[in-house]
């Protein structure tokens, strides 16, 4: 069994890399084990199809170097609180023991990434609960929970707990974004206009990162909030942290 450092949950193929792409290619230049998660195949998608985002997904995999990703197939636009689904998210994070887990933003334009909070909220705590049973590959699974869960910034903005500098790795990034060229501006596609298909669109994604970047003064930032306090190591501040 792989264990992993973090798991990003994301409710569609896209997500995670829009909203912490530079993030993630931190954490694995640094030697961290990242597993992204889908909950959904993004079917419900103006543009592309089901068969195109996997392709894309894997290439922005690559791009980002992360080292497992999973889709748990659940319906899009469907993202119940339910028994079946609950059991899924509570499976992988037994399965693959993350330190820390990534999730959306409690509140959001898109449903689905609200949804997504409330499922992974209570998976991660069940995840923790010896008498909640999930087999997994034949066996009882072994109750283990995540330490913390961050949650990243989507559509609406919050004031966060702490700002991530991602400065080296913000073209990485917008790599891994451009990956998926059936959803975002790419020369040559077609299909109807979306919020997120105008060439416009990377202008407004360059511009958050750099607002939250100057806020630690750095070139570019990406902002995370945790409901729980955060320790902060004050010698490595001063060492430059």
């Amino acid at each position: 069994m792989e264990r992993v450092d973090v798991i990003v949950f994301a409710a569609h193929p896209d997500d995670a890399e829009l909203a912490m792409g530079g993030t993630i290619a931190r954490l694995s230049k640094e030697g961290k084990k990242i597993m992204i998660a889908d909950l959904t195949e993004g079917e419900m998608g103006t543009r592309g199809s089901v068969e195109l985002r996997r392709e894309e997904a894997a290439a922005a995999s690559k791009i980002l170097s992360v080292n497992i990703r999973e889709n748990l197939k659940i319906p899009d636009g469907n993202i119940l609180l339910s028994d079946d689904n609950l059991r899924k998210v509570v499976g992988l994070i037994r399965k693959y023991r993350p330190s820390i887990i990534f999730a959306p933003y409690k509140n959001d334009r898109h449903t689905d990434h609200i949804d997504t909070f409330h499922l992974i909220k209570k998976a991660n705590f069940f995840a923790g609960v010896g008498k909640y049973s999930v087999i997994i590959d034949g066996q009882q699974s072994e109750f283990y929970r995540a330490s913390k869960i961050f949650y990243y910034m989507q559509t609406y903005e919050f004031d966060p707990t702490f700002i991530t500098d991602i400065s080296a790795h913000f073209q990485e990034k917008i790599a891994a974004i451009k990956a998926y060229g059936s959803q975002f501006y790419s020369p040559g596609q077609t299909g109807p206009e979306t919020m997120i298909s105008s060439k416009g669109f990377f202008d407004y994604i360059e511009a958050r990162a750099k607002v939250y970047g100057f806020r630690i003064k750095k070139e570019y930032g990406e902002p995370f909030f945790c409901e729980e306090d955060i320790e902060l190591d004050l010698s490595n501040y001063l060492k430059g942290f």
